[in-house]
């Protein structure tokens, strides 16, 4: 079972008084704000009063999920971008902030009023972290950008799937994750360059850069043979065995044996010791020379046994080897339980909710899930009375429609 938690607004955490505002839409600049949330930084979602982030849009029987789970630990502020008032009172904001995450495309913020030297201008320490498709500059730059552009333009798609079949794209946001990931560290390396006595500065973080930097050395290997990736399915082009095999009861196992030790005990665990010696096997060179043959011999063992006669031979043996998980086997799993990898947390609509604990663990320092998700506005009078207004010009605001108070 999933261990159940409530949240706990008054929690020690190591990001407390780090301000950050919040212009972003959708995944990526959620993903960023949300670790520093998790660490216990002020993210304050500035939002449409009118509909909100479009990932409340993205919904499950009625249910924002998404939203849920990425602004959890976040305030919202519904203010109104369209007018003079709005801006005046955003500008105020920043200059209160340490950092700015915005994901317009590229010189939006400059056509608002906002462009990063007037910012720094009034505020020398703003951080100021630019998310788009293709960066802030080069022939690209103007172009709208979402993940699924850039998973496919990176070279991504075109190694993902099987030989046979058309690229695949990922099933998940994954550019905009890795870009949030990417920019959540590039914020912690940029404000401490101010806590040493520098200056803010703009980080500049498109989709595109961040997920071919996790593609492994493609470019070095083309430019070095002429050979480009090819889509291998589960299978690996640098090690073998590894691939996903099915067992007799239906269910399916992983297996990955990345050094020479680990595909020699693999070996004798499917009782084929000979495998060791044999020169179509002998070195992972060798294997992957003869992938059919190599990966044949392990299906075979593993197709004739069920799931938990595989896992029980393989644990004994000490492969590497692990059940492929459907959603609800995950969360069924004991050491995801034991660990609290998952979650169940409160919710004012549901009751409770499972998501992901805060990733990674420190030991001293762990953050702390203190609230939940915002609603639209939430937050938008504590924010306002923070920055000085008064509650008459809050209620002129609210009256003209530049503000909504959730």
């Amino acid at each position: 079972m999933i261990p159940t938690i409530e949240f706990d607004a008054a929690a020690p955490v190591p990001l407390a008084g780090l301000r950050v505002v919040d212009l972003s839409r959708l995944v990526a600049g959620n993903m960023l704000s949300l670790q520093l949330a998790d660490y216990g930084a002020e993210v304050i979602k500035v939002e449409d009063p009118d509909k909100g982030d479009p990932l409340r849009a993205w919904r499950v029987q009625g249910h924002s999920l998404h939203w849920k789970t990425y602004a959890r630990n976040k305030k919202s502020l519904a203010l109104s971008l369209r007018t003079p008032e709005g801006k005046a009172v955003l500008a105020d904001l920043l200059a209160t902030a340490d950092v700015l995450i915005e994901n317009y495309r590229p010189g939006t913020l400059e056509a608002m009023g906002f462009a990063p030297a007037v910012l720094h201008a009034r505020n020398p320490r703003l951080i100021v972290v630019r998310v788009s498709g293709f960066g802030q500059d080069g022939p690209y730059r103007e172009r709208p950008g979402f993940g699924s552009l850039v998973e496919g333009m990176s070279g991504f798609a075109a190694k993902n799937g099987f030989a046979d079949r058309p690229p695949v794209l990922p099933p998940l946001a994954l550019a905009d994750m890795i870009a949030g990931l990417y920019g959540a560290f590039a914020v912690m390396v940029a404000r401490r360059v101010v806590e040493q006595g520098g200056a803010g500065q703009v980080i500049d973080l498109p989709l595109l850069d961040p997920i071919v930097s996790v593609l492994g050395p493609d470019a070095a290997t083309f430019r070095l043979s002429g050979e480009k990736p090819v889509r291998s399915g589960s299978r690996s082009t640098t090690t073998s065995p590894r691939n996903v095999y099915p067992t007799a009861d239906g269910r399916y196992i992983a297996i990955s044996a990345s050094i020479q030790a680990m595909a020699e005990r693999v070996f004798r665990a499917i009782g084929k010791p000979e495998m060791i010696d044999d020169p179509r096997f002998r070195t992972n060179t060798d294997r992957l020379a003869h992938l059919d043959a190599c990966d044949g011999a392990v299906a075979d063992f593993i197709a004739a046994r069920s799931l938990a006669e595989n896992m029980a031979i393989f644990e004994k043996a000490e492969v590497t080897a692990s059940p492929v998980y459907e959603v609800d086997q995950l969360m069924e799993d004991p050491h995801v339980a034991a660990r609290g990898i998952l979650v169940d947390a409160p919710d004012a609509e549901l009751g409770r909710m499972a998501m992901h604990n805060i990733i990674p663990r420190l030991s001293e320092t762990p953050g702390a899930l203190r609230h939940a998700a915002p609603r639209l506005g939430e937050h938008t009078r504590e924010i306002l009375s923070s920055i000085g207004l008064d509650g008459a010009r809050i209620a002129a605001l609210a009256e003209s429609r530049i503000i909504l108070e959730g």
